[in-house]
C-alpha cells in the first residue's frame, strides 16, 4: 500500500501566563452562534471573508475562478436558510472546510477534464471542480444526487457559475452505468464507506477512470474493511485542510 500514512501528530502547548501577565488576561470573545436560519447573517461576512483568504492560500485559483466561487458561495448561503446544504456549524469555514478541501483534488488529477461526483449534496467537490474548468474545451462534471431539493440547488449553482456541469437526479448506484461518455476521474465526499464507494465507482473505473475519495481520520479502518471485498492498491494523500485523507485508486478488482 502506497501512502503518506496516518502517522504521529505533533502537538504543542503553551504554559499559562503567570504573575502580572495572568492578571491582565481577558476572556476570548465568544464564538458566534451559527444555525441554519443565520446563514445570511451579516455578522458572518467578516468571518467568511477571512476564511476565504486562508483557503485561497491553501489552494490558489485564478481571478475568474475566484469570482465564480464567490457567486457559488453567495447562492449557497441564500439557499442554506431553507435547505440544509452543509452542516450549520461549518458556515464560518465554508472556504477552508468545503471549497479548499474540494480544490485540492485538482492537483491530484491535473489533466482530468471529465469528472463524476457521486452524491454531490451541496456541490462539494463537484460544483467547485466545475468552476475551475469553466471555459475549458471538452470539460464536464457529472453531479449525481438523489435528493430533489439538493439536485435543484446544484442545477442553479451550475447556471449561476456558468460551469460545465450536468446534474443527475437519481440513486447513486442506479445512475453510474448511465453516465455517457468517458470519465477521467470519479470522486465522492462524505457519501458512504469506502467499500461501497468502490462498488459505485467500479463501472466507471473499468472504463479507465481514476478514483479520488475524500475520507476522514478513520481511513485505515475503511481500507481494512474494503480489502475484504476488493483487491486494491491505494495511495493516500493527507488533506491540506484538516485531519482527513484522500484515497487514490487507479484500479480495483472484486474478490472472489
Amino acid at each position: 500500500m502506497k501512502q503518506t500514512g496516518p502517522g504521529r501528530r505533533r502537538s504543542s502547548s503553551g504554559k499559562s501566563a503567570e504573575g502580572e501577565g495572568a492578571r491582565r488576561r481577558t476572556e476570548p470573545p465568544a464564538k458566534p452562534r451559527i444555525d441554519k436560519s443565520s446563514a445570511n447573517d451579516q455578522a458572518l461576512d467578516a468571518i467568511i471573508a477571512a476564511d476565504k483568504i486562508a483557503a485561497l492560500r491553501l489552494a490558489p485559483v485564478s481571478r475568474e475562478t475566484e469570482a465564480q466561487l464567490d457567486r457559488y458561495i453567495a447562492l449557497l448561503r441564500a439557499w442554506q436558510a431553507k435547505t440544509n446544504l452543509v452542516a450549520p456549524s461549518t458556515l464560518p469555514h465554508l472556504w477552508t472546510r468545503h471549497i479548499a478541501d474540494s480544490l485540492q483534488l485538482v492537483d491530484l488529477a491535473p489533466t482530468a477534464k471529465r469528472w463524476a461526483d457521486l452524491g454531490s449534496g451541496g456541490g462539494f467537490p463537484g460544483v467547485v471542480l466545475a468552476c475551475t474548468m469553466a471555459g475549458t474545451s471538452g470539460a464536464s462534471v457529472h453531479l449525481v444526487e438523489r435528493i430533489a431539493k439538493k439536485a435543484a440547488f446544484l442545477r442553479e449553482a451550475i447556471r449561476v457559475t456558468a460551469s460545465p456541469g450536468v446534474v443527475h437526479l437519481a440513486e447513486i448506484g442506479d445512475n453510474v452505468d448511465r453516465i455517457t461518455g468517458p470519465v477521467d476521474c470519479v470522486t465522492a465526499r462524505a457519501l458512504a464507506p469506502l467499500h461501497q464507494l468502490i462498488g459505485f465507482a467500479e463501472p466507471l473505473m473499468r472504463q479507465g477512470a481514476k478514483a479520488l475519495f475524500l475520507k476522514g481520520q478513520d481511513v485505515e479502518a475503511e481500507l481494512t474493511e474494503a480489502a475484504k471485498y476488493w483487491n486494491i492498491q491505494p495511495q493516500l494523500h493527507q488533506s491540506r485542510t484538516g485531519d482527513g485523507w484522500i484515497v487514490e485508486l487507479t484500479s480495483v478488482e472484486r474478490r472472489g
